[in-house]
């Protein structure tokens, strides 16, 4: 019927970062991220990698809320995709399926995508190793979605407790997941030398025998 909502609605274009942004923050560790950030910014601590040597990635967000046990949003990502792309998808925070499998990861890379990050679950764990792509979820279930909608495609979601838009800057690695607000990009870049710089010093200390930070010493 003319009444009934869109079963998808995307907003495009979608938003992306300058391409030397993303180089700056590539290869950063999340841990160094975060306190570029002022000491957040990660996902909920649930959410890590399927395989801790597919863990590492940096790229922008193209944002989707499948809602539970749905993946019709995430499929509709795919076509949107450019090369260097991270579908972040939420689920509400649903356990009870998984949103995508291998087959689709498989898509999702063939489309440009780097990664794929969710609240929710995956499944088909061999052949998600064998796509390569690092996949961050919360957990592993066999069981099936729906592709029935609604959902929305490159509007803002909250994955992890942690707001996400397209365009956003998303970073991964064996600690988790950390985003880097699109309008917060330039000041997290330009701390980073800061940090870095305190990270050498304090490993230098604890290297050389530091066995306590100097705000503890009389």
């Amino acid at each position: 019927m003319i009444e009934d909502a869109p079963k998808l609605s995307t907003r495009t274009p979608l938003r992306r970062p300058q391409q030397r942004d993303v180089a700056a923050l590539s290869g950063v560790p999340t841990g160094h991220v975060v306190d570029a950030l002022g000491g957040s910014g990660a996902l909920d601590y649930r959410i890590k990698p399927i395989a801790a040597e597919q863990s590492a990635f940096c790229g922008p967000a193209v944002t989707c809320d499948a809602g539970p046990a749905d993946n019709l949003a995430v499929l509709g990502t795919l076509e949107h995709l450019v090369p260097g792309d991270v579908i972040v998808a939420a689920t509400a925070g649903h356990t009870g399926c998984a949103i995508v499998g291998d087959l689709v990861l498989g898509m999702a890379r063939n489309g440009g995508a780097i990664a794929f990050v969710t609240d929710g679950c995956v499944r088909d764990i061999p052949g998600i190793r064998a796509v390569g792509l690092p996949c961050f979820c919360v957990g592993v279930t066999p069981n099936s979605p729906a592709r029935e909608g609604p959902g929305t495609v490159g509007f803002p979601v909250v994955v992890g407790g942690v707001a996400v838009a397209s365009g956003d800057i998303v970073v991964g690695d064996q600690d988790g997941v950390v985003v880097v607000p699109f309008d917060r990009i330039d000041a997290v870049i330009a701390r980073l030398e800061a940090v870095r710089a305190a990270e050498a010093d304090m490993e230098a200390k604890v290297n050389g025998g530091l066995r306590a930070p100097s705000f503890l010493q009389r």
